[in-house]
């Protein structure tokens, strides 16, 4: 790297505003580093955010090179994908595949198919798949964990399981990335499949189980789950409340309240409003009184949710 690059790409990794890299990118076309992927390459902060103008300006920067590298590409594809034009990933991904010569790699694959996954496109969910597979990159830990979420999206289950299970060393992302998608796809028995064989559970994980299965509807599996818990905290405890309230179920809802008490562990704004709308619904006075009580000596009167659900009791 000459003096002139090196000055160059020092700058830029200093700066923190658009206006800044434009002044150092004249300066860069007056040397006849313009083309130069060095300081490509050191793209600041304020060229890698999701603002248009900003994105807009790294495209035609983008545009000056005559043979861009796989980092160029991954940069621009990996600010569209988070941008609030997406879709323009995809067609950037198109042109690198009809450009023979550019090495697709597994960070490409990446971007693009978080990007079919949140758009929910199948028929880019159905190909980006197969070229995946084609250039042998769904073995990759980090494209295989984002081809689970897209055959999710898609509602291909045993498409996800399969890629999942050619993981030769899944990590916890993968993991959890199996667990999501089997809840997404409504493939019960493969949650619990899934989680028994999960080397490393921690209270995070068990609370994804429970509001998943709440979320489906599982409730006999929820109280299940909740008993096998080691640990619980206030997220467990509002969960179960939370939704046997909406569920209707108000006598749980109240038991798992009481229980919560029982042990001492401080409730929740969620936890006391949904409690609350569950007396209200039940018509049961006396202990909606009873809570009354508690929210007042736990100072939560200012909250209001909750007092909305005073109101109401």
């Amino acid at each position: 790297m000459n003096t002139a690059e090196q000055l160059c790409c020092s700058l830029l990794s200093k700066c923190k505003t658009l206006r800044t890299v434009k002044q150092i990118h004249g300066l860069a076309c007056k040397t006849g580093l313009a083309t130069d992927p060095l300081v490509f390459d050191k793209a600041p902060p304020p060229l890698r955010g999701h603002n248009f103008r900003r994105l807009e300006y790294a495209r035609r920067l983008f545009l000056h090179f005559p043979n861009p590298d796989a980092f160029m590409y991954n940069t621009l594809l990996r600010g569209l994908a988070e941008s609030d034009t997406p879709h323009n990933a995809l067609v950037l991904f198109a042109e690198m595949r009809r450009k023979s010569t550019y090495p697709l790699d597994s960070f490409s694959f990446a971007f693009v198919l978080k990007v079919a996954a949140n758009c929910r496109s199948l028929r880019d969910g159905m190909q980006l798949p197969c070229q995946a597979l084609t250039h042998g990159l769904h073995t990759h830990l980090f494209v295989g964990t984002t081809l689970i979420s897209v055959h999710a999206e898609c509602g291909r289950i045993n498409f996800a399981r399969k890629v999942f299970e050619e993981m030769s060393e899944p990590n916890v992302v993968a993991w959890n990335a199996m667990l999501t998608a089997c809840f997404r796809c409504g493939d019960v028995e493969g949650v619990e499949e899934v989680f028994d064989r999960m080397p490393l559970r921690d209270l995070t994980l068990w609370n994804i189980v429970l509001a998943g299965y709440m979320k489906a509807d599982e409730l006999e599996l929820v109280k299940k789950a909740f008993l096998r818990m080691p640990v619980k905290d206030d997220v467990s405890w509002c969960t179960m409340i939370v939704g046997f309230a909406q569920n209707g179920c108000f006598d749980e809802a109240f038991g798992f309240f009481r229980e919560l008490q029982r042990k001492g562990i401080r409730p929740n704004e969620a936890s006391l409003t949904a409690v609350l709308s569950a007396c209200a619904q039940a018509g049961a006075v006396e202990f909606g009184k009873t809570v009354h009580g508690l929210v007042e000596k736990a100072g939560f009167l200012s909250m209001i949710s909750v007092n909305n659900s005073l109101l109401d009791t």
